[in-house]
């Protein structure tokens, strides 16, 4: 990706207000070859449904910050050209995680105190992230070689989440099964302090008031996510 590309994502007319999108981010023929990648040059962790790799500084699943104890772990070279140059500086930590049919994420987000900008890069087979404030929902296909980065709203005040399930209703009434899909998640640790005052999501307004982030595992979180579904 160059720097003009940048010039190449555009906002969706939807909200939560923020989505920034690029249709194509890379070439189909990429996108064949980094799948190649995934399933046969990759060591993956060895159990069942979603399952992430880390590259930079390591995602902590309790924290949603980053993990103190893991070293830094340099950008493979199939990396490189994917990294977004929309900002300033590389992302410090880049997360790819494959989703196997059927599986999903609850609907989180992403820790104000230690993390700025995020891009989602999606590959392999379309799937429905849901975006939650309150009683709104508003589902977002995530199609194959797109890139979408949450500014505003998107990123600080609403959570984002997929739903376990094995197909997906698309707006026309369509079932669309899931098949098997990657994604590749870039974070940028935040530099100074958020300033939202959100003290409903913001782990920066909480501490300031005292409250303190209620920190609990991926599978606690699931199981509170498909009890609210």
């Amino acid at each position: 990706m160059t720097p003009q590309d940048s010039r190449k994502f555009h906002e969706l007319p939807i909200k939560p207000h923020g989505i920034l999108w690029h249709e194509d981010f890379i070439s189909a023929s990429h996108e064949a070859e980094l799948i190649s990648i995934f399933q046969n040059e990759l060591e993956w962790p060895s159990r069942s449904g979603r399952i992430s790799l880390h590259y930079g500084y390591s995602f902590d699943y309790k924290t949603f910050g980053i993990d103190p104890d893991i070293p830094y772990k340099e950008f493979p070279a199939w990396l490189q050209p994917l990294i977004p140059t929309t900002e300033s500086r590389p992302p410090d930590q880049v997360c790819l995680q494959y989703y196997p049919p059927g599986s999903g994420i609850p609907p989180h987000v992403d820790a104000h105190m230690a993390y700025d900008q995020l891009y989602a890069l999606s590959l392999g087979a379309p799937i429905m992230m849901q975006f939650r404030r309150g009683e709104d929902r508003v589902d977002v296909d995530l199609l194959p070689r797109s890139m979408m980065q949450m500014t505003g709203e998107s990123r600080l005040f609403w959570s984002h989440g997929i739903k376990k399930r094995k197909n997906d209703t698309l707006p026309d009434g369509e079932v669309r099964p899931r098949r098997d899909r990657w994604s590749i998640t870039y974070r940028w640790v935040r530099e100074g302090e958020c300033e939202c005052g959100d003290v409903e999501v913001c782990d920066v307004a909480q501490r300031r008031q005292g409250v303190e982030k209620e920190k609990r595992s991926l599978k606690e979180l699931a199981l509170k996510a498909e009890a609210s579904a």
